[in-house]
């Protein structure tokens, strides 16, 4: 199954700021359905909540008191995620409400407890339907974005794939709304310093504009996944990009591939805080087999550290096998290392992961 993280602006999901357009999400959600009968996997991330608690409390303009819009976020997203619900419902499929601050994102423990609870929602079937915490969040409300946080959940999940949805065709060599001989861009490197050039503003109700889906896209890259962005009023426009079509909007590509990208990041861009001393077996699955390290293949534990937080895989002559982020703190991962994975819920009273450090949050060195 691929991995898409699939986006839409308030423009499109509020009918520019009229209050939620019901047929448009109806033929989304539609869409959605058949990608996930292709063998596509999609994580929404919605905008829409602010806009939409603004129609329904009469305000016609934004406002600028964090307050207001704070309290607009609160009552507009009980009416996006009941329309969510009530459209997949159509299909047997249930949806999961995730608010999400960027904050959660770069603290690690958060991480991984997100990661693992979309990855799980996703084995269940459920689409998770992702937004900011905007009745909280104050610097996500003055400064953030959704396109943002659509990007950081692509590298969340290390998604194959990130769709952001506007109400332009692409992006253009200029504004199209203001120069009619302004062409359409097809496909670009995400990297490309031209590209941040021509990117316009934000739209009235919405926070991000083109600018900040360029960025988006180059945040994805560095964890392999494309971009792309299109209309998504025209008909069927996600299966138009299912499909390939060149025509759909603009592909932003990177020469990165997930696995890789994520793996040099875990090897060069984290402090370690413990070392984990590995039995023959352990070192042999990790190295030859690309296994995860399960509790049972670890000797010995040294440090201090919390859940999510970076350890060093060590043989039994104290040479460096791997780098990881730890499943469980040091005072858990010394009870259980030697045990079977299915004794650890015996030993803590819980169990939140099979492993001591999945593969995927794992770089052999």
């Amino acid at each position: 199954m691929k991995t898409w993280i699939i986006k839409s602006g308030s423009s499109l999901l509020t009918n520019h700021g009229k209050g939620l357009d019901k047929a448009f999400i109806s033929q989304w959600v539609e869409q959605v359905v058949e990608l996930r009968k292709r063998g596509v996997n999609c994580i929404l991330v919605s905008s829409g909540a602010v806009a939409e608690g603004l129609s329904r409390l009469g305000v016609t303009e934004r406002p600028h008191e964090l307050h207001e819009l704070q309290a607009a976020a609160a009552v507009g997203q009980m009416g996006l995620i009941q329309n969510y619900e009530v459209q997949f419902q159509k299909y047997g499929i249930h949806t999961a409400q995730i608010l999400l601050t960027h904050d959660d994102l770069s603290n690690r423990q958060r991480y991984l407890n997100a990661r693992s609870t979309l990855k799980t929602l996703v084995s269940k079937g459920v689409i998770p339907i992702i937004n900011e915490n905007d009745t909280v969040a104050i610097e996500e409300i003055r400064f953030g974005d959704n396109d943002t946080l659509a990007a950081l959940t692509a590298n969340l999940l290390d998604a194959d794939q990130l769709v952001l949805l506007t109400d332009q065709d692409g992006l253009f060599t200029d504004d199209p709304r203001s120069n009619s001989n302004a062409e359409l861009i097809n496909k670009a490197a995400a990297n490309d310093p031209t590209l941040l050039q021509m990117a316009g503003s934000a739209g009235k109700f919405g926070r991000g504009g083109m600018y900040t889906k360029i960025k988006a896209a180059q945040r994805a890259a560095l964890s392999g996944t494309t971009t792309v962005i299109a209309n998504g009023s025209k008909k069927n426009i996600l299966l138009q990009i299912e499909a390939q079509e060149d025509k759909a909007g603009t592909w932003l590509t990177t020469e990165n591939s997930p696995i890789a990208a994520r793996k040099q990041w875990l090897a060069g861009h984290l402090k370690v805080k413990g070392t984990l001393t590995l039995d023959d077996g352990a070192c042999a699955a990790l190295i030859n087999s690309g296994k995860s390290l399960l509790p049972i293949g670890v000797k010995k534990c040294v440090g201090t550290f919390k859940r999510g937080e970076a350890i060093m895989c060590i043989n039994a002559g104290g040479e460096n096998i791997a780098i990881g982020l730890i499943n469980y703190d040091s005072d858990e991962t010394s009870k259980i290392i030697g045990k079977a994975s299915k004794q650890i819920e015996t030993i803590l009273g819980y169990i939140d992961d099979f492993e001591l450090i999945h593969r995927d949050n794992l770089s052999i060195i």
